[in-house]
């Protein structure tokens, strides 16, 4: 591997204790609950339904459905919804291995960003299991595009996301941003970017039984000709909440990504059907394992979450 590969500890992780908070949904407007708890290594990111049973939805792009302004997981009968950016959350502080607990079928919104969920797996901790963490490295151009939207993954020795987005608004007419992901750069510059919509589309999905929980309290709403909340948390945050749903919805092809990832007018659909294709063109990938760092030695013991920003 290059001297510049990711900087990260290149063995798996889960949760170190479980955790949990409460919120209410933003399509179904409904009030949940989430646990977080740890899992033993190869065990992925999986959902599971408390309210059914305990059944379970493993987090992987084969259990895609329901992509309707967000993203959400289906197994037999049950579902679970708008799961991107926990998943952003998970994978951007190198969580590997987690069983998310919830008592009904959407995640909890919170305040329309991934900062709670960047909260809970600080308070919950991180440990070290004894496998090492594989890696998707991009070894040849995969690309996709739907009419004006793009997407693309190139070569590279560590994973960066360069998104751009235009809409026929005063405040979005333009907004482009390209960074090499770490979990520092995670937490400090995309955690905190709310999802965002538009005022005159707001009665349009709640008539589809959308957006039934949303408020300025979780995500940003757009009139006219300027926001209606009081301000915003980035001068672009509409862009940076976008590479928090492409990190949250390429997490579904199950290992760490290690390339540049490039989109354009990306959206939750375009994500999902990238995030297959990037499963189903195995010769432009291969599965690399990196390194273990000295100080890093395997162990149910808490250790550092810093590194390269796993995409899956």
């Amino acid at each position: 591997m290059p001297e510049n590969a990711p900087n990260t500890t290149h063995i798996q992780r889960t949760v170190r204790r479980q955790v949990s908070c409460s919120g209410i949904g933003l399509h179904s407007g409904h009030k949940g609950t989430l646990s977080l708890k740890p899992a033993p290594a190869d065990h992925g990111i999986v959902f599971r339904r408390l309210d059914l049973g305990g059944l379970e939805i493993p987090a992987r792009v084969d259990r895609v459905a329901g992509i309707h302004y967000a993203t959400g997981l289906a197994q037999d009968n049950a579902t679970v919804e708008t799961v991107e950016h926990l998943l952003a959350a998970l994978v951007s502080l190198g969580i590997d291995n987690v069983v998310v607990e919830l008592n009904q079928a959407e995640v909890p919104i919170m305040d329309g960003s991934a900062a709670s969920f960047v909260y809970l797996v600080h308070e919950a901790g991180v440990a070290a299991l004894k496998k090492p963490r594989r890696f998707m490295k991009v070894v040849r151009p995969i690309q996709l595009a739907r009419g004006g939207k793009r997407i693309a993954l190139y070569p590279a020795d560590h994973f960066s996301v360069t998104y751009s987005i235009s809409f026929d608004h005063p405040l979005l007419r333009h907004q482009m941003r390209t960074l090499r992901m770490s979990e520092e750069a995670f937490v400090d510059e995309i955690a905190p970017a709310r999802t965002f919509g538009f005022l005159r589309e707001v009665e349009m999905l709640r008539q589809k039984g959308l957006a039934l929980g949303g408020s300025l309290d979780n995500a940003v709403v757009l009139g006219e000709t300027g926001i209606l909340n009081a301000s915003l948390r980035f001068e672009d945050e509409f862009v940076r909440h976008k590479i928090l749903d492409v990190i949250g919805d390429l997490a579904l092809v199950g290992h760490p990504l290690i390339g540049h990832l490039v989109a354009h007018c990306g959206g939750h659909a375009l994500h999902a059907s990238f995030a297959r294709r990037i499963v189903e063109e195995t010769a432009a990938w291969r599965l690399v394992e990196l390194p273990v760092e000295p100080l890093a030695e395997p162990g149910h013991e808490s250790v550092p979450a810093k590194g390269a920003v796993p995409a899956g």
